[in-house]
């Protein structure tokens, strides 16, 4: 059974709290994404896979989808216009803080159902402190990280296409298409290594950066081909891995705490 954490009342969630359900949180970010994207992309993205991946949920599984979080860590991206971001520090916090009220609830299996890369570190972290303190089963699932759709982008897009590239634009496409202005797009390359180079942005060695070492317009991937079609692929590809992940949580015995 799926149910909406801000839709039920007290009793109802104490209730439904006695089937060991799995929670989910969609992980966003308020951000730029260059000329042809908006500063909603990472949010749009991450509801739209939740949305998508209910639907091919398994109904015998209990989920309880919790309000997302819109606002991430996003410094790399705050020099320009619009992006909105919290400290790493609060981003850990408020990730702490919702663990805590699903514990007090008696709920302690969480999916961070995240969207945007810079939210990766502060998960890892929030998740170890929520394991050690409430023996929470915390699985952190960023949709880049799973299978790719085989065959659908080039690798070195899919790989260091990490910002406005071709996977964002076509998921953008699909799920919120009147928001995407591709009319003055200019390409970008991907931020790929040169050669055999360890060190690159998102390299074996990866060195910090902010999103104008990308390119001018703070963006890395190649968009030109985006399409609806290809957005529908990948969103319903991606749900499906995510329904995996969902199905597989449930399954895992239960943790005690330390």
């Amino acid at each position: 059974m799926i149910h909406h954490w801000q839709t039920l009342t007290a009793p109802q969630l104490a209730d439904f709290a006695q089937c060991d359900p799995v929670a989910v949180l969609v992980l966003g970010a308020i951000e730029q994404h260059g000329t042809h994207l908006p500063l909603a992309t990472d949010l749009t993205i991450g509801e739209g896979l939740q949305a998508a991946m209910l639907e091919q949920l398994d109904p015998s599984i209990d989920v309880i989808c919790l309000p997302p979080i819109a606002v991430g860590a996003s410094d790399e991206h705050a020099s320009f216009p619009g992006t909105l971001s919290l400290p790493a520090s609060l981003s850990i916090a408020t990730l702490e803080a919702y663990g805590d009220s699903l514990a007090r609830a008696g709920i302690r299996r969480l999916i961070l159902l995240n969207s945007h890369g810079g939210n990766k570190a502060v998960m890892d972290l929030a998740g170890l402190t929520l394991r050690r303190r409430h023996g929470m089963r915390v699985v952190k699932a960023t949709y880049t990280r799973l299978p790719p759709l085989e065959g659908a982008i080039d690798a070195e897009e899919l790989r260091y296409g990490l910002h406005g590239g071709l996977l964002e634009t076509a998921m953008m496409r699909y799920l919120a298409p009147t928001l995407v202005q591709l009319e003055n797009y200019q390409a970008t390359s991907p931020a790929a290594p040169e050669g055999d180079a360890l060190v690159s942005a998102e390299g074996v060695a990866a060195f910090a950066w902010l999103a104008e070492d990308l390119s001018t317009h703070g963006v890395a991937g190649n968009a030109t081909h985006a399409s609806a079609e290809l957005g529908e692929r990948l969103v319903k590809h991606y749900a499906s891995k995510l329904a995996a992940v969902v199905k597989e949580t449930a399954q895992l015995p239960p943790l005690k705490t330390l």
